[in-house]
């Protein structure tokens, strides 16, 4: 006996250091705080609450106890049971009636959601269209030009063939082209008429 209890003895917790007691001012400071003990012990757990569970009605039970009976001269205290009972009645009836109208607004959104992917992809489909016929209309408009460059290389191609040209040599000025001054001053100086 004395054995067991000796082996169930925890060893003692190492003692904590004092810290200055420190009251935050705002909530970003409480929030400091809160983040900083954590941080002190990195390898603790730290508690992550779950999501509360929806509110539902008790389940009816497998087996009724007490039936009220059809009979007359009920109790006093057979009010105040049926008051209970018609209040969980309710309580249920509320409840259905709640998650019927939940899931009618949730249908609601989904088919809204399915119109609106529909009308943005029918949108994404025409502007893509739009976007495919205007690159084809370049694409078309540049391979044209190529063939518009290519006929004009081969129309003058063909136009050299026909009529070769010869290098000619340059003519000389007349002389008098060197005379005839455009300003009206010279022409004077050089005693000719203006031209």
């Amino acid at each position: 006996m004395a054995s067991s209890a000796a082996s169930s003895v925890r060893p003692p917790r190492p003692k904590k250091e004092p810290q200055a007691l420190i009251i935050p001012k705002n909530a970003a400071e409480e929030q400091k705080l809160k983040l900083e003990r954590l941080m002190k012990n990195p390898d603790k757990a730290v508690p992550i609450p779950e999501k509360m569970s929806e509110w539902a009605p008790r389940p009816p039970p497998e087996f009724v106890r007490d039936v009220m009976g059809s009979s007359a001269g009920a109790g006093s205290g057979e009010f105040h049971v049926y008051r209970h009972l018609r209040r969980r009645e309710y309580q249920r009836q509320d409840y259905m009636d709640a998650m019927a109208e939940k899931q009618k607004l949730d249908a609601e959104f989904q088919k809204r959601l399915e119109r609106n992917k529909i009308a943005a992809e029918e949108q994404t489909a025409k502007r893509r269209k739009k976007r495919q016929k205007l690159k084809e209309k370049k694409l078309l408009a540049k391979k044209m030009k190529l063939e518009q460059k290519k006929q004009n290389e081969g129309l003058h191609h063909w136009l050299t063939c026909l009529y070769p040209v010869t290098p000619t040599a340059p003519t000389p000025p007349d002389s008098t082209q060197l005379l005839t001054v455009r300003t009206p001053s010279a022409s004077r100086v050089l005693g000719m008429s203006q031209v």
